[in-house]
């Protein structure tokens, strides 16, 4: 597997409000191999950021889809 670098640029928020056995859900901006920071959805262990698990990285573009299409989805369970 090829080596990468990641810079975490900015740490927006946690996303499930703590830990799950070591891990938490964090949105951040993260540089991957000094390209343009995105926003990125990922769990983490460690206040350092030591482990990655899966995530995804979205562009600000993706980043807006995906609020208007979780408000649209809000807005009918309200219904």
């Amino acid at each position: 597997m090829p080596d990468f670098k990641f810079e975490v640029t900015k740490e927006i928020g946690s996303l499930n409000g703590g830990e799950t056995r070591g891990w938490h859900k964090e949105l951040n901006m993260i540089s991957w191999n000094d390209a343009e920071p995105k926003y990125d959805i990922r769990t983490w262990t460690g206040t350092e950021h030591e482990r990655m698990g899966k995530g995804i990285s979205l562009s600000r573009d993706e980043l807006i889809a995906l609020r208007d299409l979780i408000e649209q989805e809000l807005a009918e369970e309200s219904e």
